[in-house]
């Protein structure tokens, strides 16, 4: 008798199959993006694509991870930038491959490897213009997560560690850097309702609700 065998890989999320769509998710700093699309991931038995995606650049290029998560997120590493966004880790030198930005060539690294990711089945991509580079797919469904203020200082200052003093100095670096690296390669601004199909205060509902939220969105998603 014939007998079929699934790679070892699909039969290590064949609970993925009970869904069908690619999920992307863009965050605010603070808003707990990360987490709730870790949640999804574990409540669909799916895939999760946030810092993994750096290691995976790293193994198909054999480029340094260190270099490439200095430049994650990052629209580019030129002294311009660095000045404008007070990072002036590269502006001393700064790194290139094959004549071109370290950024640039993470971005078209990681815009493979999320092509590959969709093309293989239901998955979560945190961030990383995700829902641009997969627009046009109708199996996408892309998602904006944000949060009031106080519930992102409270995030920063008891998750990620950082100083009180510091921390709303911190929001607003991070969430400018988010929008010009969006800006920079999709030429749309990050954030704005138009260009997501789903947008979600997590500070309303929580992580768990807004996990719960989004799996009941992808169900009407996929009628």
């Amino acid at each position: 008798m014939f007998k079929i065998t699934l790679p070892r890989f699909y039969e290590s999320f064949k609970g993925a199959m009970q869904m069908r769509t690619v999920i992307t998710i863009a965050r605010q700093y603070g808003s707990g993006g990360r987490e709730i699309g870790r949640r999804l991931a574990e409540k669909f038995q799916v895939p999760f694509y946030d810092k993994e995606l750096i290691a995976l650049a790293a193994e198909k290029s054999g480029m340094d991870a260190g270099v490439l998560l200095r430049a994650d997120e990052k629209a580019t590493s030129s002294l311009l930038y660095s000045l404008v966004m007070g990072d002036y880790s590269f502006a001393g030198g700064v790194p290139f491959v094959n004549n071109k930005p370290v950024n640039d060539r993470l971005f078209s690294l990681q815009a493979e490897i999320i092509r590959e990711a969709a093309e293989k089945g239901p998955c979560i991509i945190v961030g990383r213009c995700a829902d641009d580079i997969l627009s046009g797919r109708s199996n996408v469904m892309s998602v904006f997560i944000y949060a009031d203020k106080q519930s992102r200082l409270g995030t920063v200052t008891g998750l990620y560690g950082v100083d009180k003093g510091e921390a709303s100095k911190v929001l607003v670096k991070q969430d400018k850097q988010r929008a010009n690296y969006y800006q920079f390669y999709t030429g749309r601004k990050w954030g704005k309702t138009e260009n997501y199909d789903l947008c979600v205060n997590s500070s309303a509902f929580g992580a768990d609700g807004s996990a719960e939220l989004i799996s009941k969105a992808v169900s009407l998603f996929e009628l």
